[in-house]
């Protein structure tokens, strides 16, 4: 049943490393700065505090349209961000574009100085709009460990925004995450800085492009160490800045987020150590700070740290954040601020220049910008379909497998079973447009526009007549109560409402019949796991094992001694350590996006080899606790399966592993090379890793870390050498506030996860200890394939 729709790796040396030798263009330019100055000359208080300001397009319409009357009250200044303008709206590609362009309209010919707006969406998943194409979640891209994916991904996304006139995403996500309790686990790439970092470059680059005036302007967020404590400065700087650097000095990233959480005590939105200090003075960034929806205000509201917005709107503005999203809060007091003392003009100027040299940067500022695309637009054509269907394919992860899989011919009946067999809220991440119209506006959506494939679909689309499928949903997602609204900074009773929606329509679950299909069957599919309701932004839920009575439910299924495939969906690494020795396979699909029920049905039946690796551990258990696997992994604390772990149905073998025994300190480079070969009957992709352990019992840094990886794709019996091109200052650690690479003995280890090490060799860094003082500027591996033999 193998056939050859095999998704291909990269056969060539990986563009993102070459990158690193780039010179990132400064924020402006002087002729962008003299436009700038003239407009800024002329300017009064009211209209550049407009420029710093975002605002939301429902303040201006009336009965779903657009008033003028309500433009001239709410903007008559101008503004600076219209936030989120296409998920705020259910409408068609065309109407939106129309609504950009009726707005840009106003503020060019009414007011006087007649400065476009930037219109600005979420992008982690594909453009969040109605029709777009959706992509998996992040989580599950991480697992895909292909840069030159995601690149393709987000040019995608930035030719869908900007043929509706949007020309800033509030993308992607660099958090690293450890714990698959934190309720923004979902949007990360992932536990590890390098292959976040790896990915981030790559979403920025193919999303601003070559050129701001045809791409979009990516925002990398959260700054920094958010979902997690950030206060041990090795750490803060070793792994959880590295994204952020990354993007911003290799791929031109030239807007950041700071996050809703504190460093030091003090709330991000307001800390010059982490805005100033850190961001611009150590990493050298140039452009804009946005903050994120509501948090100036948070620091009032929520952490008591201003006595009242003005002097929260002060405290950030100082700190350095240029532009109050989502709407005008804090920054439209300033001008009372400048008359008590607490902010200056000259300071808010500053801001402003920034606001508008994004918006020249962006083409807004010439004399006749090109907002949107004309004519009939497709934000989900078969060229971002297919993009979306192999991104699924690469990121869904075969955790086990007893040979049941690739479903074998003499399959007959199936047993389709569980809540995610044949429903679309199992296949959508956070921050999709369906999943932020479900939660935000309590909306159905339409599982139509675009077409969301269901695993149900999927294997009737690949499946012959003489194949029988039978399906019954047999459980719930959740029992009552199973998640909770976090009301910390916001949030309502909405998840109340986005629970009934997600079952409004299905039959209520049949339990007896579901045991009933699958004891005839010569296999059970059992399709369970996570909803929208269940994992996201302002949701938590009480533990990380399968929601409300599904484990249960799979205790019946596994009771009727028929091989069960366990199909999980969702957001985090769901805990099922009492389950796993009894399936018979086990698939992560994670939210796999629109083409989801294609992809995992495509698995189950063979017709791709899965290549994905997980991206995070996986846990054993329950316990709210941190899980790093560059700490290693303790004898009494397993994981259920480590990081870097994912089956394959063939098997890859790693032999002539050659590094020298020891290379000078100052010196570039050095080459750590291994051969792979397939050595099983079916074509497939091994993602080969690279890591790196101090020999020095006495050194700081960690036990294991990622040092790079290579997609290579094999057929049966090829082999392939790679070479990974290694920098010394790949190994540098941040210590007494200072970069340091420390000489001394490392060992390379070069295998099929962190744990599966297939070969390694020690070289020794000779010389003394090497300072940095510009910081890090080598950040990833070089890596080249060489040519594929039998």
């Amino acid at each position: 049943m193998m056939k050859k729709i095999f998704i291909i790796g990269a056969l060539f040396i990986n563009s993102a490393f070459f990158a690193q030798n780039k010179i990132v263009k400064p924020f402006s330019t002087p002729e962008i700065d003299a436009q700038v100055e003239v407009i800024m000359a002329t300017m009064t208080l009211e209209e550049k505090i407009a420029q710093i300001t975002g605002t939301r397009i429902r303040e201006l319409l009336v009965d779903g349209e657009l008033s003028l009357e309500k433009c001239r009250e709410h903007i008559p200044n101008g503004i600076g961000h219209f936030c989120q303008f296409s998920t705020g709206q259910a409408l068609s590609p065309e109407k939106l574009r129309d609504l950009v362009r009726e707005i840009q309209h106003y503020l060019m010919t009414e007011t006087r100085l007649k400065i476009p707006a930037i219109f600005h969406e979420e992008a982690i998943t594909g453009f969040a709009t109605q029709g777009a194409t959706t992509f998996p979640q992040q989580i599950g891209v991480g697992c895909s460990w292909n840069p030159e994916l995601v690149e393709k991904n987000t040019q995608s996304t930035a030719q869908n925004m900007r043929a509706s006139g949007a020309t800033f995403a509030l993308s992607p996500m660099l958090d690293l995450s450890r714990t698959a309790h934190w309720n923004r686990h979902q949007e990360s790439y992932g536990e590890d800085a390098y292959l976040t970092s790896r990915l981030g470059v790559a979403f920025v680059s193919g999303l601003q492009g070559t050129n701001f005036k045809t791409g979009v302007a990516a925002t990398v967020k959260h700054f920094a160490g958010y979902g997690t404590k950030n206060n041990d400065a090795k750490t803060l700087y070793e792994e959880y800045l590295m994204p952020h650097e990354a993007a911003i000095k290799i791929a031109g990233a030239k807007s950041v987020m700071p996050s809703y959480g504190v460093y030091q005590s003090l709330p991000i939105s307001v800390s010059p150590t982490m805005l100033d200090r850190m961001l611009r003075r150590e990493i050298g960034f140039d452009g804009l700070v946005v903050s994120d929806y509501g948090a100036i205000n948070m620091v009032y509201k929520k952490y008591k740290q201003a006595p009242d917005p003005m002097t929260a709107g002060a405290m950030a503005l100082n700190a350095g954040v240029d532009i109050e999203l989502s709407s005008p809060t804090t920054y439209p007091l300033l001008a009372e601020a400048i008359k008590k003392g607490l902010i200056t003009e000259e300071t808010i100027d500053v801001a402003v220049k920034r606001s508008l040299i994004m918006k020249a940067k962006l083409g807004l500022l010439e004399k006749n910008p090109e907002i949107g695309k004309d004519g009939a637009l497709d934000f989900d054509p078969p060229a971002f379909r297919k993009l979306a269907y192999e991104t699924a394919c690469q990121s869904i992860v075969l955790l086990k497998n007893n040979g049941v899989l690739p479903l074998k011919s003499t399959v007959k009946k199936i047993a389709l079973v569980g809540p995610n067999a044949a429903t679309t809220q199992g296949l959508l991440g956070d921050y999709t447009y369906q999943a932020m119209r479900a939660f935000w506006k309590g909306e159905q959506y339409n599982p139509n526009n675009p077409k969301l494939v269901t695993l149900k679909e999927g294997l009737e689309n690949r499946l012959g007549n003489d194949i029988q499928i039978k399906h019954e949903r047999g459980c719930d997602w959740s029992a009552d109560l199973e998640a909770t609204i976090d009301k910390s900074g916001f949030g309502d009773s909405r998840l109340g409402k986005l629970k009934l929606l997600t079952v409004q329509g299905l039959p209520q679950p049949d339990l007896q019949k579901a045991i009933a299909i699958a004891k005839e069957s010569d296999v059970i599919i059992a399709a369970v796991g996570e909803n929208i309701s269940l994992n996201g932004e302002g949701r938590s839920r009480k533990g990380i094992g399968l929601p409300g009575e599904q484990e249960a439910f799979v205790e019946k299924l596994l009771a009727t001694g028929k091989p069960v495939v366990l199909v999980l969906f969702g957001g985090r690494q769901q805990v099922i350590d009492k389950l796993e020795g009894r399936c018979a396979a086990i698939i992560n699909a994670w939210f796999p996006g629109e083409e989801g029920g294609n992809a995992v049905a495509d698995i189950l039946l063979g017709n791709v080899n899965p290549s994905a690796k997980l991206c995070v551990t996986y846990p054993n258990s329950q316990i709210k606790e941190e899980v790093n696997y560059q700490n290693g992994y303790s004898a009494n604390n397993q994981p259920l399966y480590p990081f870097g772990y994912g089956l394959s149905y063939t098997t890859y073998e790693y032999s002539n592993f050659k590094i020298k025994s020891k290379t000078d300190i100052s010196k570039e480079s050095f080459k750590v090379s291994v051969e792979v070969k397939n050595s099983g009957k079916v074509a497939g992709t091994e993602i080969v890793q690279l890591y790196v352990s101090p020999v020095d019992k006495k050194a700081t840094s960690k036990p294991i870390q990622l040092k790079g990886f290579y997609r290579v794709a094999l057929q049966p019996n090829e082999k392939s050498v790679l070479e990974f091109k290694v920098s010394p200052e790949q190994l540098v650690q941040y210590k007494n506030d200072q970069w340091i690479v420390e000489a001394g003995k490392y060992e390379f280890k070069i295998g099929a996860s962190s744990t599966d090490i297939r070969q390694q060799g020690v070289i020794e860094l000779k010389g003394k200890d090497r300072l940095l003082p510009k910081g890090r500027q080598v950040f990833f591996s070089q890596v080249k394939e060489g040519k594929h033999h039998y």
